[in-house]
């Protein structure tokens, strides 16, 4: 099969398109045929060097966090001890449309994954768009929800026009807030905000704007970072949470939630959407596809 691996840190030209042995899932894993990856800005990061202490990484690399594909052959299950739940891995059966977060590896014909890091894709959601939940998805749920704590009436600010901004912005509209959405240096108004949702790299600006006792909620600039003021800083790192993937696939099946898709590329380009990534050049979200 057809994976595209990093074999160094650096340049984008360090990802190479190459064959290799398809993967056999071991116990609790599940064989996916590869609907679709995507790009996130985060495995540019790895690319380049930039998380290695925190994320070591055996070279060469399969590329791919987000993953869309069909279960095609499930690994042995593992039997919990008494009381622990239902076996992990005896929960998907071949054919079954699925989505996840991975620690690589989605980038490719074909990938193994943990079946307890997969959610079911409801009939109603086109699998391929689908892989471009995870990781952006989940980011805006727990911005909105864990960290922002958003609630109906509240005035919500998203400070950031790109894929997690525009599912916050929605999920917090769902949620019955007013929500207002700016980009990079855009003026947000003068209306005091419950929660502004910091999603942009750089430093937040026009705090002021948050209401005495509100929350500011930022995926980018540390809190030791944060400009003071009288309201409440969080930041955070996404988690794998796939109660909360499986909230936000129902909402997408019901219309509730738009999946935005930029563009779609062949797998074999991923090293080309590094490179239009770092020029910015890059459209927006953008799903890679297999040519299987």
């Amino acid at each position: 099969m057809k994976a595209m691996r990093m074999h160094g840190y650096g340049v984008p030209a360090m990802i190479h398109e190459d064959e290799i042995d398809r993967p056999s899932p071991g116990p609790g894993e599940v064989l996916l045929r590869t609907a679709a990856t995507t790009f996130n800005p985060s495995e540019a990061g790895l690319r380049q060097g930039l998380l290695r202490s925190i994320i070591p990484l055996d070279l060469p690399y399969t590329m791919g966090l987000d993953v869309a594909g069909t279960v095609v052959a499930v690994g042995d299950p593992v039997v919990e001890p008494p009381g622990a739940g239902d076996r992990v891995g005896a929960s998907f059966g071949v054919g079954d449309r699925v989505i996840g977060r991975l620690d690589g590896g989605a980038a490719a014909d074909f990938a193994v994954a943990p079946a307890e890091a997969l959610v079911r894709v409801p009939a109603e959601v086109n699998l391929e768009e689908a892989a471009a939940l995870p990781i952006a998805g989940l980011t805006a749920w727990q911005a909105v929800f864990e960290h922002g704590a958003v609630t109906a009436g509240q005035r919500v600010l998203v400070n950031g026009t790109g894929t997690i901004g525009r599912y916050a912005a929605q999920l917090a509209e769902h949620a019955g807030a007013h929500v207002t959405v700016v980009g990079r240096g855009g003026a947000p108004g003068t209306e005091p905000v419950d929660v502004f949702l910091h999603l942009v790299p750089a430093a937040p600006g026009h705090t002021g704007v948050i209401r005495p006792g509100g929350v500011l909620v930022s995926v980018t600039t540390p809190v030791d970072q944060l400009p003071p003021g009288g309201f409440r800083p969080v930041h955070f790192i996404v988690r794998n949470d796939t109660a909360q993937l499986g909230e936000m696939l129902k909402l997408v099946a019901a219309g509730a939630i738009r999946i935005d898709i930029a563009d779609r590329r062949p797998l074999a380009d991923l090293a080309a959407v590094h490179e239009a990534a770092e020029s910015g050049r890059l459209p927006g979200k953008t799903l890679l596809l297999p040519g299987h």
